[in-house]
């Protein structure tokens, strides 16, 4: 059930876990491997890095509404090893990039997962920080 709920989800991002994951997916962001609507435990997570232990929740103005529920959602990922950062949808898009600085900022000290080596004439710079074109 949780994986067909994720699946669901997966397809019904919002417009900033859209503008997000554009910029943590294929380790793009320092080289960290995102994973998106994940399920751990009962819960469906947004995005979440494994080998660091770090979820990332985007959320809307519903969750204004729901604060005991993402208190015990939060308290059951941290018990299980996980820090948990949240962002307004609406600094997700409108300040994306401090959003990227902050997320990179908590993985500071997490070696990035090892990449594999490029393609031949692959392209990129290394650096996981995207280009323009993102």
């Amino acid at each position: 059930m949780d994986r067909e709920r994720a699946r669901e989800l997966r397809r019904k991002m919002t417009d900033a876990e859209r503008r997000l994951w554009a910029r943590l997916r294929d380790r793009r962001l320092g080289g960290h491997k995102f994973r998106r609507q994940e399920p751990i435990g009962p819960y469906v997570v947004d995005f979440v890095c494994a080998e660091a232990g770090l979820v990332v929740e985007v959320d809307g103005s519903q969750h204004a509404e729901r604060e005991e529920y993402d208190a015990a959602r939060t308290r059951y990922l941290e018990e299980r090893g996980h820090r948990v950062l949240r962002f307004w949808d609406n600094d997700a898009l409108t300040k994306t990039d401090a959003v990227l600085q902050a997320i990179l900022d908590a993985l500071s000290g997490c070696p990035p997962s090892p990449r594999p080596s490029p393609p031949v004439g692959g392209e990129g710079n290394g650096d996981g920080a995207g280009s323009a074109d993102d």
